[in-house]
């Protein structure tokens, strides 16, 4: 993007994807279209110059493609420029699909974050019997933080679903062994091949960069995500976490209730 983008900033990238954040909550989206949609503004801004202008222009328009791949009832082109105050014309909207699935050149179903993260989800709770929904929400809860971060473009969204994962462990029993065998076997992550994403994202996590994006947090601040937003993990994680595990130090994730 950087190498691409000479009016488009990496801020304004943040400020875009929170703001779509809340538009993807009023219009009760399900999650695949939301990281489908920020996928998209990504390659888009990788191959393509844009105005600044035009940005919340590209979001609508991306989140207006993602919406018809995901959703059975996909909100029109016309409310898409609602919630722009309409500042968006649907014959820009329009225009800019085009654009936009040229860019992709047609190829919209590439795997994200969430499609990884549910596949963990189920490994590390498969000897639960019933599922642990504060693990999960703060799990998706860490996901989305890093659709934020520009930085996170680097890593894989494998990677990302298994360091989500790895830091929701952490958080709510920072005692215990954040990963697993299981979790290995599924993922086919050493814990010290996430140390990198695993810390970003902590970072990301305790704010320390001071970012005053506030939807994701807002979001699962709410009762129906159990508050995990207002859950904050320890300062440090310790470097034993990152070393290679065996069966014996294996954790056991239907203890954390």
């Amino acid at each position: 993007m950087r190498e691409v983008q000479n009016d488009v900033l990496v801020n304004m990238r943040e400020i875009l994807v929170d703001w779509l954040v809340e538009v993807a909550e009023e219009y009760r989206l399900v999650s695949d279209t939301l990281y489908l949609t920020v996928s998209y503004i990504d390659r888009f801004l990788s191959s393509q110059a844009l105005s600044r202008n035009n940005l919340q222009l590209l979001g609508v328009s991306c989140m207006l493609i993602a919406s018809k791949y995901e959703e059975i009832s996909p909100p029109n082109v016309e409310s898409f420029c609602h919630i722009t105050d309409n500042s968006c014309t649907k014959d820009q909207v329009l225009d800019m699909e085009k654009q936009v699935l040229k860019s992709l050149n047609y190829e919209m179903g590439a795997p994200t974050t969430i499609n990884f993260l549910r596949i963990l989800l189920k490994a590390a709770q498969e000897n639960c019997e019933s599922s642990d929904l504060q693990f999960e929400f703060l799990s998706c809860y860490l996901a989305e933080l890093s659709l934020l971060e520009y930085g996170c473009m680097r890593f894989l969204p494998s990677m990302i679903a298994a360091s989500a994962v790895f830091l929701s462990s952490f958080t709510i029993q920072p005692q215990m062994h954040p990963w697993s065998t299981a979790l290995q076997r599924h993922s086919g992550y050493r814990p010290f091949d996430l140390k990198e994403c695993v810390l970003a994202i902590h970072d990301i996590q305790l704010n320390r960069q001071g970012s005053s994006s506030r939807a994701v947090r807002d979001k699962y601040t709410q009762h129906k995500f159990k508050h995990v937003a207002t859950l904050s993990p320890p300062s440090e994680v310790p470097v034993r976490y990152f070393a290679a595990i065996n069966e014996l130090c294996s954790v056991r994730f239907s203890r954390m209730r």
